[in-house]
């Protein structure tokens, strides 16, 4: 008999050897008849593979995050079946699922794809599907292995890199592929698919190896959740950040300037100011003091605290000066320099914590491939934030930074969120510096602190930085999407690189725990998350113009100062509509510029000494005193 402990700790003793479907079947046959994928000992495997010894099982379906990576990975099996029908004399590379589908790297040779292959190939997906077959993976010798793709470098290569006894194929109808596993149990329960587009990929992101074609696709397992994907997708089409911020002005590119590099237009500029102004005004509240640093820092700064040889690839080159091996970088990151500012002085243990802020811009080289909007940029300015505290004082500094980061969140309307308690690695420890003693404090404090918090956690393994462990929230978007917002470390490595010190109360010195902190994460990503989720049409606290007044011709133009003046008295600022237009295109043009608020003005507004007032979006909203509008704006301006 062997042993299987489910999730919540039951343990079933079944007959050696069972599988995770047999598994399923005994818990209950509808669990069995929507299991696809399943973790055996935290490896993720197939529901038919056998289990001959003790185990824990986590059983997945299409509603975990595993077991859609289960389904698309062996739909990209579906998806390369299907090119080699139509381009026989394709060479497949590799074919992974990725957060959205899946895609599948190809050398087209001679031919191209392009749109008008795309039905036909989904046709010959589904075709396929509807064989109901098996995803069989089973062992390879490397020496049959390289027989079967002889003429192709690129499998050829990968198998080249791999040990003998660790190589599989995975077969499905008479199609097989190069394959570690991972996939659902037969074909048949792929119902909906959809091949996206396709774009060009250096063979394993080098520039210097051939250019593939990507041919990237999604699958569903029923017709409908496909439909309301594509629906979804075409309303982030609409709230993609990169259009919302060239229609609104917020910001632009320049090739001349260079790619990744923003240009923050008057508008943006003015949002940028007022988000900065916001956490600043909490963080003083929560006793950080503001500090400022170089845009450059010797290239020693980032040897010492093991940024450069972690990343020294991905950034730009170092800045050689006139002295002989003198050599600086742009600021890859602001840590090093906190630490240097907490050095310059000798602190006690009655100092501490200390709790540097600053918005910091940093700059990193991402490959050119990689630049999206604002969301993927080479130089960014970060919210960042690094506490120097007693271990004693870690567990409630770290509640203190979560706290500011949930008021943050729900100030913005970002109220559904998971918090990621990102972990090191469970076997390959060489990404990480640092001893296994002080990793498991840091990791077991961010752990208490999130269940003190009540906060609704994942564990994600592999997913810590480089130093030490993390808290990461993940904040669902109004349209389902998940992203990255705002993360909180706990640190003891780079107090011991640099060797920082305080007095403790035997006056001895003592290494402080370094916490790193960043609300929003970057100004550029929190700003193109937030046009995207708001759709542009921010809070009024944010708006860069809360109100346009419209006067219904130029005879108003003295009245409508004087509401531009009365309402700016509260630091609310506005704008004047001039222009000698009609004023159903002024109020069409402010609507369009997500204005919040519309003044209409004419004769009897100023007779009354009132104002028309309309709200984007929602219309007419009647005729109010100035003081009144006034009120209004105070109001939903206040935070």
């Amino acid at each position: 008999m062997i042993n299987i402990t489910l999730p919540d700790g039951q343990i079933k003793s079944y007959d050696s050897p069972t599988t995770p479907m047999a598994v399923a079947k005994d818990i209950s046959e509808g669990l069995a008849r929507n299991v696809i994928s399943a973790l055996v000992n935290g490896k993720q495997t197939e529901v038919n593979s056998t289990i001959d010894q003790d185990a824990s099982l986590q059983l997945l379906t299409w509603n975990d995050d595993l077991g859609k990576k289960a389904f698309w990975h062996s739909s990209a099996h579906l998806l390369a079946e299907a090119i080699l029908a139509h381009f026989p004399n394709a060479k497949l590379t590799i074919g992974p699922a990725i957060e959205n589908g899946f895609y599948y790297d190809v050398d087209f040779g001679e031919e191209s794809i392009s749109e008008k292959d795309f039905e036909k190939i989904e046709a010959k997906m589904l075709e396929n599907a509807r064989k109901k077959s098996a995803f069989e993976l089973y062992p390879v010798s490397k020496a049959d292995a390289l027989k079967i793709y002889a003429d192709n470098p690129y499998k050829t290569e990968l198998i080249e890199n791999l040990e003998d006894g660790d190589i599989t194929f995975c077969k499905h109808n008479d199609f097989i592929d190069l394959c570690r596993g991972g996939h659902i149990p037969e074909t048949s329960i792929v119902k909906a698919v959809k091949v996206m587009n396709a774009a060009g990929a250096y063979w394993r992101g080098d520039e210097k190896n051939p250019q593939l074609t990507r041919v990237y696709g999604i699958s569903f397992p029923k017709q409908k959740e496909l439909t309301e994907y594509l629906h979804r997708l075409e309303e982030a089409k609409k709230r993609d950040h990169r259009k919302l911020g060239k229609e609104l002005g917020f910001f632009t590119f320049s090739e001349k300037v260079g790619a990744g590099l923003p240009l923050w237009l008057p508008k943006g500029a003015s949002l940028r100011r007022k988000l900065e102004s916001f956490l600043q005004r909490a963080q003083q509240k929560a006793g950080y003091e503001m500090v400022v640093t170089p845009h450059i820092g010797h290239k020693d700064l980032y040897v010492t605290s093991g940024h450069y040889e972690k990343y020294g690839a991905d950034s730009f080159q170092p800045i050689k000066t006139p002295n002989e091996n003198e050599e600086f970088l742009l600021k890859p990151m602001n840590c090093p320099h906190h630490c240097e500012i907490y050095k310059h002085t000798q602190w006690s243990y009655r100092d501490l914590p200390k709790r540097y802020a600053e918005f910091g811009t940093v700059y990193r080289y991402e490959q050119s491939g990689e630049l999206h909007g604002l969301t993927r940029v080479r130089g960014f300015t970060q919210d960042d934030a690094h506490l120097f505290c007693t271990p004693d004082q870690l567990l409630e500094e770290f509640k203190n930074v979560i706290d500011l980061v949930l008021y943050v969140f729900n100030s913005l309307g970002f109220e559904n969120f998971t918090a990621q308690v990102s972990l090191r690695d469970k076997e390959d420890r060489s990404k990480y510096i640092g001893t296994d003693e002080n990793w498991e404090k840091a990791e077991n404090a961010i752990i208490q602190a999130a269940d003190e918090k009540g906060l609704k956690t994942v564990v994600e393994y592999g997913e810590a930085a480089f130093y030490g462990p993390k808290l990461d929230f993940m904040v669902k978007d109004v349209l389902g999407r998940s992203w990255q917002l705002g993360t909180i470390q706990v640190d003891y490595n780079l107090p011991e690189r640099f060797d920082l010190s305080y007095i403790n109360s035997d006056g001895e010195k003592q290494r402080p725990v370094m916490i790193h902190r960043a609300p929003f994460g970057s100004m550029e990503r929190f700003v193109a998350i937030l046009l995207e989720h708001t759709g542009g049409n921010l809070p009024l606290w944010l708006t860069p113009e809360p109100f346009i007044i419209l006067p219904i011709s130029e005879k108003y133009a003295d009245y409508s100062k004087k509401v531009l003046n009365f309402v700016e008295n509260s630091d609310i600022c506005g704008l004047i509509d001039n222009r000698s237009e009609k004023t159903g295109k002024k109020i069409r043009d402010a609507e369009l510029s997500k204005i919040p608020y519309m003044l209409i003005v004419g004769e009897k507004e100023e007779q009354d000494n009132t104002v028309s007032v309309r709200k984007h979006g929602e219309g007419d909203l009647g005729s109010m005193t100035l003081e009144e509008f006034k009120q209004l704006l105070e109001r939903e301006t206040k935070v």
